[in-house]
């Protein structure tokens, strides 16, 4: 125990604490740059589209790391809402309602008219193309959430720290300081981690269950 620690008791469980919050952030950043991977494949495979793989850079800063997946995301929006309003002008308001809490269970004429609505804007037909369809424009507001919150963390007071050392637990926490500055350190760096978290878990943890969400729906399809 240092010098430090002796005059600043609850200085090691700060240094824990901040340790623990890093991994969680890690874990986040990591989940959602695999959801959105996956959702990359699906919408390649089942709608027409080529996008690229994005790829998480330890070498690069938070912020930087932010903006790939923030650029990634916009693309997908765009595509989504073409989608969404050219589906608009083409179904019944009824029909398009239909489209977004989609079953199989639709009078056969209802499901050939979304299935001919969707091969004539996507170019793509099939139930598969259909369900994913379905998903994505029903849930826009969670893929615009996790934007907003990534938007924040881009921006934030953490956002130029290297990500190898976010995911260390800021390498601060190891300087050999006086006690005090690096309780000041430690409390600060906690809270802004709390604040990001407070917002980022939620909104990660559910745009990833909607990815798996759409996989799960598209197996239920048959070709």
């Amino acid at each position: 125990m240092g010098w430090s620690d002796i005059f600043y008791p609850d200085n090691p469980k700060r240094r824990e604490e901040l340790i623990r919050k890093s991994q969680q952030f890690q874990d986040l950043m990591e989940s959602n740059f695999y959801a959105t991977n996956e959702l990359i494949d699906v919408m390649n495979e089942h709608l027409n589209c080529s996008f690229q793989h994005i790829e998480l850079n330890e070498e690069a800063s938070l912020q930087k790391n932010c903006n790939v997946m923030i650029e990634c995301m916009h693309k997908i929006q765009a595509v989504v809402e073409k989608i969404d309003k050219e589906l608009k002008e083409k179904l019944e308001p009824t029909l398009y309602e239909k489209l977004k809490v989609l079953n199989l269970s639709l009078p056969p004429e209802q499901l050939k008219g979304l299935l001919i609505a969707i091969k004539a804007v996507c170019g793509v037909e099939g139930l598969k193309a259909t369900a994913v369809v379905s998903v994505l424009i029903n849930n826009g507001d969670i893929l615009a959430n996790l934007v907003s919150k990534i938007g924040k963390i881009a921006t934030g007071a953490l956002a130029s720290v290297g990500l190898a050392v976010v995911f260390l637990g800021i390498d601060m926490i190891f300087e050999a300081i006086a006690g005090s500055i690096e309780r000041d350190k430690l409390e600060k760096a906690l809270k802004e981690y709390e604040e990001a978290l407070i917002e980022f878990k939620p909104a990660s943890l559910k745009y990833q269950h909607n990815i798996m969400k759409v996989q799960v729906k598209i197996e239920k399809m048959k070709k």
